[in-house]
């Protein structure tokens, strides 16, 4: 029987040399949902993703996926796993020298048996779920962004995933594409019967679309919740940044001198 956690995270800390990253995160994704990590540049979100991945170490505590230990795995098992992984990179990093079809096509030629002409057809029912079938021909630099980025979204759910991990699916795209995207994932998430992370700072399309929420802030989770909680908060580094306030716990200028003073000094050295 499998169990209702597919990404178990447990006291997790990590740190690059001597520097921490996390700090005793914690982070429970159940079965068959989209579940947000949040927070600023350089807070451990990503890292989190790769930690999960098995791209990175752990340097403590505990990363399970599907109940096994993602930094006890051999090799060989690291790869099976990952097989059963979807990652869609920013930027959607598509191979510029291969065509839409062939992006799609590359990880079913890469990790399976199968004949060419059923991943044809594989690709071309991917390739339709994201609105791109009449596309499959042409290269990724006559694609708009929001197409490169549907595109990506069909490749990394070629294999039919049961997690699927999102590095910032929004950045760069105009408002149309962003909820466009934000539709397809909450949708073949649900069609796939996957589950989904995403790491992201667009709080209002993301809100949207996920089931649950995770605040990150200097490597440690500082605010949790369903998605009427967070916007709900009332912790002001939270309330901060789900409305893009200027003024809070994360200030707008860079740490300095007083300015009256900043000003008396170059004044008298004029």
């Amino acid at each position: 029987m499998l169990a209702d956690n597919l990404v178990e995270i447990r006291d997790l800390n990590f740190a690059y040399n001597k520097r921490p990253i996390l700090k005793g995160v914690n982070m429970t994704i159940p079965r068959g949902k989209v579940v947000s990590i949040m927070g600023l540049s350089g807070c451990g979100k990503t890292t989190t993703l790769r930690l999960i991945g098995g791209a990175l170490k752990r340097t403590g505590g505990s990363v399970k996926v599907a109940g096994q230990e993602v930094a006890e795995l051999k090799q060989d098992a690291l790869y099976r796993m990952r097989r059963k992984m979807g990652m869609l990179f920013q930027f959607g990093a598509l191979f510029t020298d291969m065509t839409v079809f062939d992006n799609v096509a590359f990880p079913m030629r890469e990790h399976t048996d199968l004949p060419e002409r059923m991943i044809r057809d594989l690709v071309t029912v991917k390739l339709h779920a994201v609105g791109l079938r009449g596309a499959q021909n042409m290269m990724p630099s006559e694609l708009s962004g929001g197409m490169a980025r549907r595109v990506a979204l069909a490749r990394t759910m070629a294999l039919d995933p049961m997690l699927i991990l999102y590095d910032e699916p929004f950045a760069g795209l105009d408002p149309i594409s962003l909820s466009v995207i934000g539709n397809l994932i909450r949708r073949l998430n649900d069609a796939l019967g996957a589950t989904s992370i995403l790491v992201t700072h667009d709080v209002q399309e993301s809100l949207k679309i996920v089931d649950y929420v995770y605040f990150m802030s200097e490597g440690v989770v500082v605010a949790e919740g369903s998605a009427e909680e967070i916007k709900a908060s009332v912790l002001p580094y939270v309330h901060q940044f789900v409305w893009g306030e200027a003024d809070g716990p994360v200030s707008f200028h860079y740490p300095a001198a007083a300015y009256g003073k900043d000003l008396n000094l170059r004044s008298s050295n004029a």
